[in-house]
This record gives structure tokens, C-alpha cells and sequence, in this order.
């Protein structure tokens, strides 16, 4: 009997553009759930949307909109990539829908029924970015931004009452907490006195949330409400065969940097609630540009889109899965994905396909010959071709997926090499028999490993299972039928010019003509207030010379406005004007980041007047 596979992604933040991150994860949690369909087994996929939380209020009420009306404008830009990727999730959950608030409420209740939640003063500092409390010393690390000091009655739960509980799971199942290194680091984080946890913030400051069921003076935690969004999907409280039949999740795919609220936030909330855990959190690590994470503040974030566009989605579903071992950070770089695509994709895998179809296109009419018996030859093919089916399920069963991959693909080059060793163009015109042996085998070596690649190249490989009219897909020797005619095709993977490439990368630099256009002057900042209704953003007047001017800014996170009023500072005095907020903004600040800390560019004003063009 066939098992059943759940498998999640986190649910991504709704004010966040879809970028790499976002797509390496669900790409991952779909090329799992493909593996394991094609096992047979039962699976179900979800993914989705956190849509509550402060910064989610604070953007809707920067744009004058409802805060669900902002995030029904923000979450078909996510559908729409899923869509791109081939993503095959069985459910899309967000945590406005009506289905989940039942659900987090009712846990809600079960926890403080158990005698697990309590109302207490608190006095601390507050993070407004993380929406957290946080302590001393992580105020003192640079890392949190927008902090205030809070005084504040809430609801808090008692979590340090399954600190050992949590401990004696790990202990007890190796695989609860994978890989390895990130157990080690949840032990060790564990091996300090665990704090209650506050879940909730009352209305007067937060009202974009789930209400307390027993106070509706508060609303909850975003953590304690997006969390449960695993368990709402199950059918928790409304079917309960389907919660039976699905809960526990077999995978919790995640990042390395929310690996905490997963690996000991939710599973003290299951343990109060007298719920089962995950089998398993599975923690990645995070793609890097050069030494640094892809994240916004630093610009370069790469967008899957683009390069889904230029090369197509399965290339960058296979580059992503290929190029990181999973649980350790990766570098992503153009010349690798070029690289891979060529080596792996183009040389290997496209050329068998081209090889094989071409030659039974010229020599057998575009039907596939008889294989006749093995030799020796042919049985080191078939025995690979078993080897590798088995292999494959280890491996992935491991979750090493990029080491399948490079099984699979050496399987493919061992094809390739068959193929120059038996050379079947010249065999033809000595023995059209053995040729049609060669060719057979090719061709369902070929069939083999398109299905070990399919759940990562599902588009690609069904142009290669079109060409060799399988219907079924059997992962066994001797199921490609003799008799049967291949189909044209297109090229699977035509070939990057990468000398092409580094001209068309050439023409991305600007000239000095572009960069004169830009317009960057040297400006006095006279006067800065708070835009009405908008905490991040001030309304400065600046000097330019004998000119004054207008600019709307998202600096009060980072200056207050003595700390602005007199400063020479470069702007972009030629940019179009924009209303921000009912405001008219006209320019642009310059401005550097680091992390969550932003500096403006500021010029030596005793040196340099305003309206002082800079090169």
C-alpha cells in the first residue's frame, strides 16, 4: 500500500516582491513532491501567504487601502510566479481566509484551556520591523531597526513549560531537525532557560490580526497565527479524516533564518495543544551573490522571472536544485548557470536526445529498431540504468538532491560515451542489426533518464517522452516498445553563445551621456516633518543653489529631523515628479545600506555649495 507524503514551504510574507529565495524553496518542495508522486505515493503540497502583522498595516496605511485590500492586490503576483515555475501544489493557503482564523482561534483556546496562556505586564523593547519584543543584547547587535521601548498588559504563553519536552523529541528523533549542524544549533540555543512567549498585541496599536477568542481586546501573534496555517490545510477541525490522513507533515521546508520560530516556537504551541509534531524541519541555507545574501537593502536580488524568461523554467529549475547542497549556502553567478546549462543540459542530456532520434530518423525510418540480445556492452548500460533507479530513491529518500542529479547525469554520459564507443553510423553499414541493438539501447537508457529527471524538468522531458510516445511510466528496463515511431522535436537545450553573452552584459554599462542625464546635485536640506498618517516618511525642503525644491523621503527610520535640517546631501534633482502619500515629491536622496541601517550620502558643506552638480 502506498504511503502518503505532506510536504510545506514556509508561507512567504505578502509585502515581499517573489524573488530567488521564494522560488528555490517551493521549487524544492514541488521536485520532492513530484519524486515521491512518481513513487506512488500520496501527496499533498501546500504553500501560501502571511498576511496579518503590523508592517502589513502600515503599508496598506501608507497607500490609504484596507489591509486586506492590499493583500488581495499583492498575492496574485505569487500565483502567477507559481504558475511560471510549474509549481503542482495541491493547496495555497492564506491566513485571511476564513477557514484558517476558525482554526488559529480554536487552538487558541484549546492552549488556554490547558492553563498555557496568561496575562501579565510587560515592560521591554519592541522591534516594529520584526514585530517582536527583543532583548538588550539584541538591540545592541545592529540587526533590529524601528525600536521602541513598550509598557504594555498582554497575553503570553507558557512555552518554557516544554522547553524539556522539546529537548527529550530531539534527542529521540535524529531527523526531527535536519541537517545536522542546524539541530546542533537549536540544542545549543535550548541549552539557555527558554522565556514565555507574547502572543498577542492589543488593538490600540494592532488591529490588522486574528482576535483572542478569549479577549478580543488583542489580537494574536502573527507567529502563533501563520504557523498554524500548516495544520489549517489538513482540514483541522472541519474534516477530520483529512487531518488524520495528512497530519503530521512528513517535511517543513524552510530557511535557515526562521529556523527558531519553527523548530521551537511551533512545536511547543503542538505540544500544548496535544498535537502531533513534523516528522521533519528541514532548514536550507541561503543563496549568496558573491559573499553576501540576496536581500533587498543590498540590491541584488536576483528575479526568477527574468531569467525565466531568457532561458526557460526548467534550466533554472535544474541550475537551482543542481547548484545547492541542501542545508548549505550556494552562490548563484551567471557563469555558472551558463556553465551548467551548456555542460549538463546541452552536451549531455540534449545531445544524447539529438544523437539517438537522428540517427533512427536516418537509418530505421524513425522507428525504433529491435533490440535483439544484450552483449556485454548493452548489460553494463542496463545494469547502470538499474543501479541508478535505485540509487535515485536513496538519495532523494536522503533528501540529497543534487547528488541525484549528478547520478542521473553521469548515467546520461555514460550513454554518450556507449554511444562514440559502438559508433552505430559507421556499425549500420556493416551490421543494421547490431546498429538497431545500440540504437535501442540508447533510446531507452534515454527514457530512463528523462523519467529520473522529469520531477525537476517536467516541461523539457515531456518533449523527450513525446518523442518516444511513452505513455507510461514505468522505471524499468525494457519499457521502451520496439516498432514504434519517434515524433519530431525541437532542440531541448540549444546551446548559450557566451561570447554573445558578455557582449549583450557589455551593453548593460551606461555611457557618460546616460550618466550626465541622471542629474546629481549637491543640496541643502532647510526644513524635515513627518508625513501625515506615514511614520517612515519625512517631507523635506532642500536648496539647490538659488532653488528650492520639494522631496519626499522613507528616512525616519534612520535620522530625526535635527539630525537632516542643515545637511549638504546629493540628490537626484531632474528625477519625475511623483504624489507619495498626497504629497508631491520632486527628486531623490542618495543614500547607502548596510544590513538594516541606512546613511545618507552627505557632502563637506564648509567645501561644497548646494546646487553643485556632482561626477
Amino acid at each position: 500500500m502506498a504511503g502518503k507524503f505532506y510536504i510545506t514551504t514556509p508561507i512567504y510574507y505578502v509585502n515581499d516582491k517573489p524573488h530567488i529565495g521564494h522560488a528555490y524553496t517551493t521549487i524544492l518542495a514541488d521536485v520532492l513532491s513530484r519524486y515521491h508522486r512518481a513513487e506512488g505515493e500520496d501527496v499533498f503540497f501546500l504553500t501560501g501567504l502571511d498576511e496579518h502583522g503590523q508592517k502589513v498595516q502600515q503599508a496598506a496605511e501608507e497607500r490609504g487601502i484596507d489591509p486586506k485590500d492590499h493583500c488581495d492586490e499583492m498575492a496574485p503576483r505569487f500565483l502567477e510566479l507559481w504558475e511560471k515555475l510549474h509549481i503542482s501544489n495541491d493547496d495555497f493557503i492564506r491566513t485571511t481566509e476564513d477557514r484558517h482564523v476558525k482554526v488559529v482561534q480554536d487552538i487558541l483556546q484549546i492552549v488556554y484551556d490547558n492553563g498555557d496562556i496568561y496575562e501579565d505586564e510587560y515592560e521591554g523593547l519592541y522591534s516594529v520591523s520584526e514585530e517582536r519584543f527583543i532583548t538588550e543584547k539584541e538591540a545592541e547587535s545592529g540587526d533590529f531597526r524601528d525600536i521602541k521601548k513598550l509598557k504594555e498588559k498582554n497575553y503570553f504563553f507558557k512555552m518554557s513549560s516544554y522547553q524539556q519536552g522539546l529537548i527529550d523529541h530531539i534527542n529521540n528523533n535524529p531527523d526531527f531537525i535536519q541537517p545536522e549542524h542546524r539541530k546542533n544549533e537549536v540544542l545549543g540555543f535550548l541549552r539557555n532557560p527558554l522565556g514565555d512567549l507574547c502572543i498577542s498585541r492589543p488593538k490600540s496599536r494592532l488591529n490588522w490580526g486574528i482576535d483572542l477568542p478569549f479577549d478580543t481586546n488583542y489580537v494574536t501573534y502573527v507567529w502563533f497565527d501563520a504557523l498554524i496555517n500548516y495544520v489549517t490545510a489538513t482540514g483541522f477541525g472541519a474534516n477530520d479524516d483529512s487531518y488524520t490522513k495528512w497530519w503530521p507533515a512528513e517535511y517543513h521546508l524552510i530557511g535557515k533564518d526562521i529556523l527558531t520560530t519553527h523548530a521551537v516556537y511551533w512545536p511547543t504551541m503542538l505540544l500544548s495543544a496535544k498535537m502531533p509534531l513534523p516528522k521533519s524541519i528541514f532548514a536550507h541555507g541561503w543563496w549568496l551573490m558573491g559573499d553576501s545574501k540576496m536581500s533587498k537593502s543590498l540590491g541584488n536580488v536576483v528575479n526568477p522571472l527574468d531569467l525565466i524568461e531568457e532561458y526557460g523554467v526548467d534550466p533554472v529549475r535544474y541550475y537551482l536544485m543542481r547548484e545547492m547542497v541542501l542545508g548549505q549556502d550556494a552562490n548563484f553567478t551567471m557563469e555558472s548557470f551558463i556553465r551548467r546549462y551548456n555542460s549538463d543540459l546541452a552536451n549531455d542530456f540534449g545531445n544524447l536526445l539529438s544523437r539517438v532520434s537522428k540517427l533512427i530518423e536516418k537509418n530505421f525510418d524513425s522507428v525504433v529498431p529491435d533490440p535483439v540480445e544484450n552483449t556485454d556492452a548493452e548489460n553494463v548500460i542496463q545494469n547502470a540504468a538499474e543501479k541508478v533507479i535505485a540509487s535515485i530513491h536513496t538519495l532523494i529518500e536522503e533528501m540529497k538532491i543534487h547528488d541525484a542529479l549528478e547520478e542521473t547525469l553521469q548515467f546520461i554520459r555514460g550513454v554518450n560515451k556507449y554511444m562514440e564507443q559502438q559508433a552505430p553510423w559507421k556499425l549500420v553499414k556493416e551490421d543494421k542489426t547490431a546498429a538497431g541493438r545500440v540504437l535501442y539501447t540508447a533510446a531507452e537508457a534515454l527514457r530512463i533518464g528523462t523519467l529520473l529527471l522529469e520531477p525537476v524538468m517536467p516541461n523539457r522531458t515531456e518533449i523527450v517522452l513525446e518523442t518516444l510516445s511513452v505513455s507510461k511510466r514505468e522505471l524499468n528496463w525494457g519499457g521502451l516498445k520496439a516498432g514504434i515511431k519517434l515524433k519530431q522535436h525541437p532542440p531541448l537545450f540549444p546551446r548559450i553563445d557566451v561570447k554573445k553573452e558578455k557582449i549583450e552584459e557589455k551593453e548593460k554599462f551606461i555611457n557618460y551621456e546616460d550618466f550626465e542625464k541622471l542629474g546629481l546635485k549637491t543640496a541643502e536640506i532647510l526644513t524635515a516633518e513627518k508625513v501625515e498618517g506615514a511614520d517612515k516618511l519625512y517631507k523635506l525642503q532642500i536648496k539647490m543653489g538659488n532653488e528650492e525644491q520639494q522631496i519626499v523621503s522613507g528616512i525616519a527610520d534612520h535620522y530625526t529631523p535635527e539630525e537632516l535640517i542643515g545637511k549638504m546631501v546629493v540628490v537626484v534633482s531632474n528625477l519625475e515628479p511623483a504624489t507619495i502619500r498626497g504629497v508631491e515629491s520632486k527628486g531623490m536622496l542618495l543614500a547607502a545600506s548596510r544590513k538594516k541601517e541606512l546613511s545618507l550620502i552627505i557632502v563637506d558643506g564648509k567645501k561644497v555649495e548646494s546646487g553643485k552638480k556632482v561626477y
